[in-house]
This record gives structure tokens, sequence and C-alpha cells, in this order.
């Protein structure tokens, strides 16, 4: 399956530097969803840090909110 290997991803969030590792697939969705929100993808990668669980990782929250929001059609 092509794009199926996460690729490394920078974000800055509240003014610092992070990374992600997200497969193209979540992460074009992502951008779509961004896009469609109007908000810069930091933006909204800020919004799903700051709601997911502490013991959650920010790649795995922004898969499942990638799939909420694909679900939620």
């Amino acid at each position: 399956m092509s794009g199926a290997r996460p690729v490394k991803r920078s974000l800055t969030l509240r003014g610092h530097r992070t990374s992600v590792s997200l497969e193209d697939a979540f992460w074009r969705a992502f951008q779509d969803i961004a896009n469609a929100e109007g908000k810069p993808i930091n933006r909204l990668a800020a919004e799903v840090d700051a709601a997911r669980d502490l013991e959650t990782n920010l790649a795995s929250a922004i898969r499942v909110f990638v799939l909420q929001r694909v679900k939620q059609g």
C-alpha cells in the first residue's frame, strides 16, 4: 500500500516545535479538515493536542480526530 509508512512532519504548537509521524493519507485528511475550517494546520494540531488524553501521543490523537471527522461525513 503506497503511503502506508508514517512520515515525520514538524508542527509548531503554542510556540513550541514538535514533530509527529503520520501516514500521508492521515496528513492529507488533516490538512483538508484544517482548510475546510479555515484554520492553519498548526492551530488545528494545537486544538487536538489540548483536547487529547495525556496518555495518548499526538500522532494517535490526530488519527482518531481525522477518523471521527470522516465518520461524521
